[in-house]
């Protein structure tokens, strides 16, 4: 087994202009370290998946402030 770089497609930046909360419709924030999107007014985020945001309520995280 040979090690190999991470291929792991990076998230498009100028995503977010099109992407909005689908509970809220507010815009989302793009957290890197985690790999999410978060809505601030919904208390939820959404992972980024192979680069690919997942925009489904039952996919996002509860997050506390």
């Amino acid at each position: 087994m040979t090690d190999t770089p991470d291929t792991t497609p990076a998230f498009d930046r100028r995503m977010l202009e099109a992407l909005i909360c689908p509970q809220t419709h507010q815009t989302l924030i793009y957290d890197a370290e985690h790999q999410e999107l978060i809505s601030k007014s919904a208390g939820l985020a959404f992972p980024i998946r192979n680069g690919i945001p997942v925009m489904l309520l039952d996919e996002a995280r509860r997050i506390d402030d």
